[in-house]
């Protein structure tokens, strides 16, 4: 009988017979909610490296529905690693726009081209091989080698972590994570315990109000039955303080199409992204005709309210600081062909030319 490995006084992982937490009956538990409760989603549908790749990275920083219609837009422009290794880069950042975060996108095409260079557009398939390609970390290649190939090694993301250290409920380092995370592991169905773990994550173990009841494995779970986990969510400093900017947007439509500017190629922030003109402070004059509306949106840690004028020359009297203020006109069958920034996407499936 498989015995779950707790930390010690020392915190090093250890394995203590005397704690009686069955690893069999933990690992049977897991998989048999996550057959029965894992959510429908196209990327469970395949064993495919290159979707389960795209997937993997996509899903990244973002949340699943965010990522569900740009994972089937993407593969319907790009539906093999061939194509998106001969696209171009603003093609892929143009079929990218709205997830954020491009470099992840400019890291998958430069992946692709060396697998089509080097690999003949197969992706290896352990995960110690995987390492070596652009882009793909530890926990990418996990993910791929365990469910693309059935590789026995276990994956850490955030999801995991916070379910291994909620289970011991202690700290445990990076290195302690991983050691973990392979000694729960199932290795029989390597793809879907990782999954699972993830799933639990994901749905139940969440960050700050956990389902505990509805958890399948709670009974194993130290920090649920010594009731830390209350402790640890009104523990301070664990918020993190968002910046507030408000910044003044010009939407300019002409039977030309739409005046965008491109941001410059080294800036740190979206480099080579097109949008909307824009200002961080109020154009002077501002007719009250030219107000259009007035939009929320977030970009990591700065929150934006961003006010949309329509209709307004960007003469230099009139809006001075507006960056590249003559921009270009770009055609609206062409918009989906250019990389834009999701808050210019946001505007313009607003105004309805998108």
């Amino acid at each position: 009988m498989g015995v779950l490995p707790v930390v010690s006084a020392e915190n090093q992982p250890t394995t203590v017979l005397a704690r009686g937490k069955d690893l069999g009956a933990f690992r049977r538990a897991l998989l048999c909610w996550y057959d029965q409760y894992r959510r429908d989603l196209p990327w469970r549908e395949t064993r495919d490296p290159y979707r389960i790749w795209l997937s993997e990275i996509m899903l990244q920083q973002t949340r699943v529905a965010a990522v569900l219609d740009h994972y089937r837009i993407f593969l319907e422009r790009f539906p093999n690693v061939q194509t998106l290794a001969a696209a171009s880069e603003d093609a892929v950042l143009a079929a990218w726009s709205g997830l954020g975060y491009y470099r992840r996108a400019r890291m998958l095409h430069q992946c692709a081209k060396q697998l089509v260079l080097n690999y003949a557009g197969r992706f290896p398939q352990t995960a110690e091989d995987l390492q070596t390609l652009p882009g793909i970390g530890r926990y990418t290649a996990a993910a791929i080698a365990s469910i693309a190939f059935a590789e026995p090694v276990a994956v850490v993301d955030g999801n995991v972590e916070r379910v291994l250290q909620r289970f011991v409920g202690v700290n445990l380092t990076v290195t302690q994570t991983w050691q973990h995370a392979q000694a729960f592991f199932e290795s029989s169905r390597p793809g879907d315990f990782n999954q699972a773990m993830m799933e639990l994550g994901a749905t139940v173990c969440v960050p700050h109000q956990p389902h505990c009841l509805m958890c399948p494995v709670k009974k194993w779970c130290v920090t649920q039955q010594s009731n830390l986990m209350e402790r640890r969510a009104s523990s301070p400093g664990q918020t993190i303080r968002q910046l507030k900017k408000t910044i003044w947007c010009v939407l300019s439509r002409s039977r030309r199409g739409v005046r965008l500017v491109q941001r410059p190629k080294k800036t740190t922030l979206m480099p080579g992204m097109w949008e909307l003109p824009q200002s961080p402070e109020r154009p002077h004059p501002l007719p009250v005709s030219a107000h259009w509306r007035t939009f929320r949106h977030s970009i990591t840690i700065t929150d934006y309210t961003v006010h949309v004028l329509r209709d307004m020359p960007l003469s230099d009297a009139s809006f001075s600081n507006v960056s590249a203020a003559k921009g270009k006109w770009i055609a609206i069958d062409r918009i989906s062909q250019i990389p834009i920034t999701g808050l210019t996407r946001k505007i313009l499936k607003a105004g309805g030319i998108i």
